[in-house]
């Protein structure tokens, strides 16, 4: 197995279409980390671009100090490849709990929802825009109650949402109208995609889904989001409607920032729940997502 900087990776854990993930141990310390390295590939297709985004991760990383963001240690290029050493998460994906029969209960969707925002307002706070918000960037262990918002490399430092070369980044499905039009991504192009987020794994669907990128484009601009409680019948009223004013096409009607949506959404949470804050578990879950670590890709 390769080694990196102080770092000794142990075995592969992950591939991604532009790094590949290795759990690796501090030849000095023996703390355990995820081990991220930039895939030839992607520095061949990327070039120079590749690479800083890449290492920017280390730079934004340093920025970031919240119990719900992944931690990143240091980076680094040994043998013209890019690395990055980051916190070794534990359980899986957010991804396995957007389609049934695995959905979560509303209050479950809703602190998740908040903690989210109160990542993002760290983030933002300092002037970082993640800019790839969705459920393949978020882990989650149900039984230790922990989650992790992960990914910061397209995060920008008040910058736009191409690259030098013009390229659009993120993920379409989960990108507000603004940012597919070309324009910068702002902190109110994170709400709306964790208004997707939100919408996926209360409704069991995106807002918007289409095979055409065109078609995608096209209904993501113009076409209202279905009405969630179709998908989710029961849903609180007043959830529903702060999801849909998350997707809102104009982002100066959506919620005025990401502490002001956590704190709605901690409202609502306590309202169905009786007033509790309750522990983010539910051990009637047919798995308990305590999966093997894990690191975002």
């Amino acid at each position: 197995m390769p080694g990196f900087g102080p770092y000794q990776a142990l075995r592969l854990i992950g591939r991604g279409a532009s790094s590949v993930v290795y759990a690796a141990a501090h030849r000095g310390s023996g703390a355990a980390v995820a081990l991220k390295v930039l895939s030839a590939q992607a520095e061949g297709d990327g070039g120079d671009d590749a690479h800083r985004r890449f290492l920017d991760q280390a730079r934004i990383g340093a920025r970031l100090a919240h119990p719900d963001i992944a931690a990143v240690h240091e980076a680094g290029r040994q043998r013209g490849c890019a690395w990055l050493a980051m916190e070794l998460l534990p359980g899986c994906e957010l991804t396995r709990y957007t389609r049934a029969p695995r959905l979560l209960p509303d209050a479950l969707v809703l602190q998740i929802g908040e903690r989210l925002a109160r990542a993002l307002a760290h983030a933002h706070a300092r002037g970082v825009v993640h800019r790839d918000l969705k459920p393949a960037n978020v882990m989650l262990d149900l039984p230790a109650g922990t989650l992790k918002l992960t990914d910061f490399g397209i995060a920008g430092l008040a910058d736009a949402s191409r690259t030098r070369t013009g390229v659009v980044l993120g993920t379409p499905l989960y990108m507000a109208p603004e940012q597919l039009a070309g324009a910068p991504a702002d902190a109110r192009s994170d709400l709306y995609a964790l208004g997707v987020l939100l919408y996926e794994l209360l409704g069991g669907r995106r807002p918007h889904e289409h095979a055409s990128l065109g078609e995608l484009l096209r209904q993501v601009a113009q076409q209202p989001a279905p009405d969630l409680r179709t998908l989710r019948p029961g849903l609180d009223d007043a959830a529903a409607e702060l999801v849909a004013r998350c997707l809102h096409k104009q982002p100066s009607s959506r919620p005025a920032d990401a502490a002001a949506l956590a704190d709605a959404l901690q409202v609502l949470r306590r309202r169905g729940s009786g007033g509790g804050a309750g522990p983010m578990q539910n051990p009637a879950l047919p798995d308990g997502c305590a999966a093997p670590p894990k690191p975002c890709r």
